[in-house]
């Protein structure tokens, strides 16, 4: 798995204020011995089910735990870090918070190593590549929660409209249907090239795919090498060709207004089949593996419980942190979100289902490698990707230009 272990600094320090979504559960105020403060976030999209999860599993908690109270917060996505960078740096931050793994890194300074906090039968049931995406130097950064899978995902119905009897399985494959689907006035590809859609979800894939990475083992920036011109080029050689549905190259469009959603495009790996489905229709989502230039690899997010090195009960945080995060008592919070177990045990899901069919390349997904410039180096680089998608640069061109805007940031 492609995990790069750096140390960096927290970030900079926020000013503005803390605004939390007061959902407080799990038994109010603390009444016992030992006191747990755990900050979330809207995993679950139905407010009621994800807090009605927490509330279930902390009152399980606590119940078997006599002298220790578990208190949650749900604060929104926007405007997270500000709200925890805040509470470091005040000493007022919680006991654990939920975190991916680029904000462990980020704050690897203030955040408690789990190694000594979990059990070693525990340890062991994590599944390897998600274990790799949360240790950095010091360790075990996280209590991993959930994880996800991009793999790549195709219309039967668009296919069928092309012409085109095969699905692909490596990069070769999209360039030989490529030509059926602009025939017919589809495309082959949907791909998201505006700076708010994140890189590990877009270019990233096929950098490691090529057998690329994003920074070397030493830290030194990699992605302008052979293999990122050599994925770069794959995606301007199709979008000049036509293959690649061009309103997402330049705007941020809703999912309806794009030819995903109108039976144009044929595959996607920066969607979900959750996304797709209701467009499609279930009978003409097709899962396959993540496509195959010199290996076949994909993004999939890592989402754990971090403790901070504040926590006044440790042992306490990382009783609950355990088993907040055991096989059974988070099945059904994996299943209302939709998300997979990071846990090495039977699947979540039905094998016939969507989502079953993409969880079986779960152990074939990568967080990539993590820096304390990784979300910075994005802001640079996401703009040349999509010059060069333009015909604006070449694809030499565009990583080189980036490189050199982004080396300040390694710094």
């Amino acid at each position: 798995m492609r995990v790069k272990k750096f140390v960096g600094a927290v970030a900079g320090l926020a000013t503005i204020g803390l605004v939390a979504g007061c959902s407080t559960g799990g038994g109010g105020a603390a009444s016992g011995d030992q006191h747990v403060t755990v900050w979330l976030y809207p995993v679950i999209a139905d407010e009621a089910a994800h807090k009605e999860f927490w509330d279930q599993a902390i009152a399980d908690f606590e119940a078997e735990n006599e002298g220790i109270t578990v208190d949650y917060e749900i604060f929104p996505w926007a405007n997270r870090d500000e709200a925890l960078q805040t509470a470091i740096a005040a000493n007022k931050g919680p006991d654990l918070v939920y975190l991916v793994p680029d904000q462990l890194e980020a704050y690897q300074n203030s955040i408690e190593p789990m190694d000594d906090h979990l059990s070693d039968e525990h340890k062991s049931s994590i599944l390897e590549n998600v274990t790799e995406s949360v240790t950095l130097a010091d360790g075990m950064l996280g209590a991993p929660v959930l994880t996800s899978a991009m793999t790549l995902i195709c219309n039967q119905a668009a296919f069928d409209a092309a012409g085109v009897k095969e699905f692909p399985a490596t990069w070769d494959d999209i360039v030989d249907i490529a030509p059926m689907f602009t025939e017919a006035g589809m495309h082959v590809l949907h791909y998201p090239a505006t700076a708010e859609n994140t890189l590990n979800m877009t270019y990233y894939p096929l950098l490691w795919q090529a057998g690329g990475e994003v920074y070397s083992d030493e830290g030194d920036l990699a992605f302008n090498g052979d293999e990122g011109v050599e994925a770069l080029t794959f995606l301007t050689d199709l979008a000049e060709a036509g293959a690649i549905d061009p309103d997402p190259l330049t705007s941020s469009v809703a999912i309806e207004q794009t030819g995903l959603a109108q039976g144009t495009t044929g595959c996607t790996w920066t969607n979900s089949v959750i996304e797709v489905e209701p467009f499609w229709g279930e009978e003409n989502v097709v899962v396959l593996p993540p496509l195959e230039a010199e290996e076949s690899i994909a993004y999939g997010t890592v989402g754990s419980l971090a403790m901070l090195k504040s926590a006044q009960h440790k042992d306490a945080a990382g009783a609950f942190a355990e088993y907040v995060t055991s096989a059974d008592v988070v099945k059904p919070y994996l299943e209302a979100s939709g998300f997979f177990s990071a846990l090495d045990t039977d699947p979540i899901y039905p094998a016939e289902s969507l989502l079953g069919q993409v969880e079986q390349y779960v152990p074939n997904t990568t967080v990539g490698e993590l820096a304390s410039s990784s979300r910075a180096l994005m802001g640079v680089l996401s703009p040349e990707i999509q010059a060069a998608l333009l015909g604006q640069k070449s694809p030499e061109d565009a990583l080189k230009d980036a490189a050199t805007a982004a080396e300040p940031l390694l710094r």
